[in-house]
């Protein structure tokens, strides 16, 4: 049986790449220092996720079982991040999914994790509904595929997006979620 948060990889990837037309609500937009994240990773691409192989639900169910968030040293806070970076080009390239935490110093990594750095730079901030994680994040994932080019304040930077469960996303069945995309 798959917990929320793996059913969530699989659902992102469906509604991603089945986004309708684009959507003409204001997004709004945050410059962020750039920080690193202590987490694992694998390396994916949205085919793969499509396919039934994909990793990033598995990811998430490790992550969650296997109770990484407390084995991450240095965390500055009890967020969780998913992170989507070294893209290889843009959604029809292959990309690494890490899931971690952001830490003050990556001097200590664990065995079997990585340490990546966000860069810092303009995102575009798209916050979910309220309510079952499985279900607020692919939609939000939608919508994002669905908003015009340049409508967020620029174009897909494909250097890093990351997605921000916070104290709103502590329950899977009542989640909100932010998603920060890298705009040029």
């Amino acid at each position: 049986m798959m917990s929320a948060y793996a059913e969530l990889g699989f659902a992102a990837i469906l509604l991603t790449l089945s986004a309708g037309a684009g959507e003409t609500r204001s997004t709004p937009t945050s410059h962020q220092p750039g920080f690193t994240v202590i987490g694992i990773s694998a390396r994916t691409t949205n085919a793969k996720e499509m396919s039934g192989e994909g990793v990033i639900g598995k990811q998430w169910d490790r992550f969650m079982k296997e109770g990484l968030l407390s084995k991450i040293p240095n965390r500055v806070d009890a967020n969780i991040l998913a992170v989507y970076t070294d893209y290889e080009s843009d959604a029809s390239g292959a990309y690494t999914f890490l899931i971690g935490a952001r830490v003050s110093s990556a001097d200590t990594v664990p065995q079997g994790m990585v340490a990546k750095k966000v860069p810092a730079g303009k995102y575009a901030v798209f916050t979910s509904e309220r309510g079952f994680v499985g279900k607020v994040v692919p939609e939000t994932w939608g919508r994002i595929w669905a908003t015009p080019k340049s409508a967020p304040g620029g174009d897909r930077a494909y250097r890093a997006d990351f997605e921000l469960y916070d104290q709103r996303a502590a329950d899977p069945q009542n989640a909100q979620v932010d998603i920060y995309i890298g705009i040029k």
